[in-house]
């Protein structure tokens, strides 16, 4: 399995941005489609964005829409999730994720949890 570490969440206010990273040392996971979920307090884990190996195709739930900006860097084996104009119900934890085998954005929304590779975990905290 692809061990991820995600890192750059944090503490920030009402209409901020944070911008998180996700690597996998010592692996690569350029020809994988990526994805970003986050699970709040007391809620299920949820889908955020996802993107293609190649970085061409990208897909966002609706509230990410238009605020978050999903991207990779194949040569550092970097995924980022860029989070603009933040709001209080964006808190909550971020986690990266890899598919398998799968190259495209369906193959991570539409994986179950258990058949993708995960990483711990950021803490985004977002303070009315």
């Amino acid at each position: 399995q692809v061990q991820l570490v995600e890192s750059g969440g944090g503490l920030v206010q009402v209409g901020g941005s944070l911008r998180l990273s996700c690597t996998a040392p010592g692996r690569t996971f350029s020809n994988n489609a990526m994805g970003w979920f986050r699970q709040a307090p007391g809620k299920e884990r949820e889908f955020v964005a996802a993107i293609s190996w190649s970085g061409i195709n990208t897909y966002y739930t609706d509230s990410a829409q238009g605020r978050f900006s999903i991207s990779r860097d194949n040569a550092k084996n970097t995924v980022y999730l860029q989070m603009n104009s933040l709001k209080p119900e964006d808190t909550g934890v971020y986690f990266c994720a890899a598919s398998r085998t799968g190259q495209s954005t369906t193959d991570i929304v539409q994986t179950p949890p258990d058949n993708l590779n995960w990483g711990r975990g950021t803490q985004v905290t977002v303070s009315s």
